[in-house]
């Protein structure tokens, strides 16, 4: 049984703006500076950290102390490192960078900077909650939500000021309605909130992932994982994925979440020919976890090879126990591949086993390539 606890947990940090950059008055105002920071978004984006780097040191020696330095150097630290774990040695420097601007951001500040500033603070509170939530920090994660509901409901008055907000309202108005109607034991926590309005959130993260200056990415993965997990519309989620993979072609996260979309369509021949391509380019071990995964589905689903299917599907399982609670997604794709191939097998009970494995693991139990 999923524990409850977790999953309010999750639901009250979606509510929060997991905002992944942040722009002081000084350097919205200085067109300079302003292109560095836009063309660290590409870097980091596109996995090329060194050149991130060194943009970053040139904003730092023209703007020294500035809360931008430290929202752009944790989130290299968040990809470089991706998936960023609780036993990493690079846990450390990714707090004290996100803190450092939560702290420079709550000083004193002009009144005409507040816009800017509210979306440093966010930023880096929506950073370090992304890290709690995603490896089951709640003892961290939960009072760093609680105090940053204000500034989420301050944040409502500022939609008009930069299109980037359109990420914020979109996530807001969906998931306030979304989420108690797939888990209605949070409809009284609910009614907590302001009212939402799916379409419109919906309409609004299309803005985002089209129009905004920053949060294009951030707004089409949303849109995909809305599309996949709550509509369970893979047709939409994979115009979404796709348009995120083909702006950051490099990004192995943007990449795999293309492949299992092409997956779940049954397109097998193109799912195959980018896993080729994610085996190709990375050499990292949570994303080579998930390849054993999807060439389970491959040779379950389009070479019919069960014994191979079972094989990659293990592996997959193991291989992800070393990521904890970050690996519990794709731990649940494997498990239900052994239910499926284990009932075709006749081994009914080994079948019933392996899907309530795969049922306490996954978050959406539809999503599992049948």
């Amino acid at each position: 049984m999923k524990d409850t606890f977790k999953i309010l947990l999750k639901w009250v940090i979606l509510l929060l703006v997991l905002t992944p950059f942040a722009l002081s008055a000084q350097i919205l105002r200085d067109e300079t500076s302003l292109g560095l920071v836009k063309q660290s978004v590409e870097y980091i984006y596109n996995q090329r950290f060194d050149e991130a780097r060194e943009n970053c040191k040139k904003l730092s020696m023209t703007y020294p102390g500035h809360p931008v330095t430290y929202l752009l150097n944790g989130l290299i630290t968040y990809w470089e490192k991706f998936p960023l774990l609780p036993s990493s040695p690079a846990r450390a420097s990714f707090e004290k960078d996100m803190k450092k601007c939560i702290e420079l951001t709550e000083g004193e500040k002009n009144p005409a900077d507040e816009a800017e500033y509210l979306l440093a603070d966010l930023s880096a509170r929506g950073m370090l909650l992304l890290f709690y939530t995603d490896n089951d920090l709640s003892k961290e994660a939960f009072p760093l939500a609680v105090s940053t509901y204000k500034y989420i409901r301050r944040s409502f008055g500022y939609t008009s000021v930069y299109n980037d907000f359109y990420f914020f309202t979109g996530i807001y108005n969906y998931y306030r309605v979304a989420y108690p109607e797939a888990y209605p034991l949070y409809k009284p926590l609910a009614l907590l909130f302001p009212k939402g309005d799916k379409m419109k959130g919906i309409n609004d993260l299309h803005t985002a992932a089209r129009n905004s200056i920053l949060f294009k990415a951030e707004a089409s993965s949303f849109l995909s994982a809305i599309c996949l997990s709550f509509e369970n519309n893979y047709e939409q989620a994979f115009e979404h994925s796709k348009y995120v993979h083909e702006l950051y072609p490099s990004n192995n996260m943007y990449l795999s979440m293309f492949i299992k979309n092409l997956l779940l369509l049954k397109q097998y021949d193109d799912a195959e020919n980018h896993i080729m391509r994610l085996d190709s380019i990375s050499n990292n071990s949570y994303f080579r976890a998930q390849l054993s995964i999807y060439n389970g589905i491959l040779q379950e689903k389009k070479y019919h090879d069960l014994k191979m299917a079972e094989k990659y599907y293990l592996k997959g399982i193991t291989d992800m126990s070393a990521f904890g609670y970050y690996g519990n997604e794709f731990a649940a794709y494997g498990y239900f591949g052994l239910s499926r191939i284990s009932n075709l097998n006749n081994e009914n009970d080994a079948g019933k086993s392996y899907f309530k494995k795969a049922m306490e693991l996954a978050d959406f139990e539809k999503t599992d390539f049948k």
